[in-house]
């Protein structure tokens, strides 16, 4: 186990945040004064037991969910201290998201769906960079399917490669292999290895996996919406062993 500090430059981080839902006698603490920091081009797991605030804390970073206290970055810009039109075009120009919904266009191909955050910002795709990202992904005889026509990893690739194109600071992924098969799911958490390791992309992804945080160069756990532990160069065995002390 290691602390919850990183050794580089931080793409995200948050200080001291809380978040309660309800009051009184049905108040939860779902954080609970985490602070943590996410390393550029690092691959961070986020785990812990049901209900220990891993999405939570996963939203707040990616500013889909405001804290009730404490400070939340990305980058050097703390998120409390922008409107919504900011914060908006923040999330549009430096963030990317993977869920475990692929979230797709029914309507549009496989190569339109990866392009539309581009063409939503009304930005041009880097003809390279598209390219090393659909040979990553194992997509290029896929870009004029629909998702019907493709089988769930590959839908998941899609919104992988659509998180990537438009080269982010930073990606936040919640349970990205959680609707998918073994396979499809190694194929997949294979790709973001790769995206960290060869494009230096930075990842932040909840998992309640211990085999896909093993993809991870780190992995930190929570558990009644505090940091209790992090571990580096995290193994399957390692993080169960790690998962079989919390909530105790």
């Amino acid at each position: 186990m290691q602390p919850t500090t990183t050794q580089g430059p931080s793409a995200a981080r948050i200080i001291d945040g809380v978040k309660i839902y309800g009051e009184g006698n049905t108040e939860v603490r779902a954080l609970d004064g985490v602070s943590a920091e996410f390393e550029v081009g690092k691959f961070t797991a986020i785990m812990g037991p049901s209900g220990s605030g891993k999405s939570t804390l996963l939203h707040a970073l990616a500013g889909l969910d405001t804290i009730d206290a404490g400070e939340v970055f990305i980058g050097d810009t703390e998120l409390g201290s922008l409107k919504d039109k900011a914060l908006t075009e923040l999330r549009r120009e430096s963030v990317g998201f993977v869920f475990q919904a692929y979230n797709l266009i029914p309507t549009l191909s496989a190569r339109e769906n990866i392009l539309l955050p581009l063409s939503i910002a009304g930005r041009e795709a880097d003809k390279a960079w598209f390219d090393n990202v659909i040979e990553a992904v194992g997509l290029l005889d896929r870009l004029s399917h629909r998702p019907t026509e493709l089988s769930g990893g590959q839908q998941q690739r899609v919104a992988a490669a659509r998180a990537l194109v438009s080269q982010p600071e930073i990606i936040f992924a919640d349970e990205p292999s959680g609707n998918l098969d073994s396979t499809s799911g190694a194929e997949l958490l294979s790709f973001m290895r790769k995206a960290v390791r060869d494009f230096g992309q930075t990842i932040v992804m909840v998992t309640h996996d211990p085999s896909a945080a093993a993809y991870a160069d780190r992995v930190i756990f929570l558990d009644d919406g505090k940091v209790v532990a992090s571990m580096d160069d995290p193994t399957t065995d390692g993080i169960f062993e790690a998962m079989k002390d919390l909530g105790n």
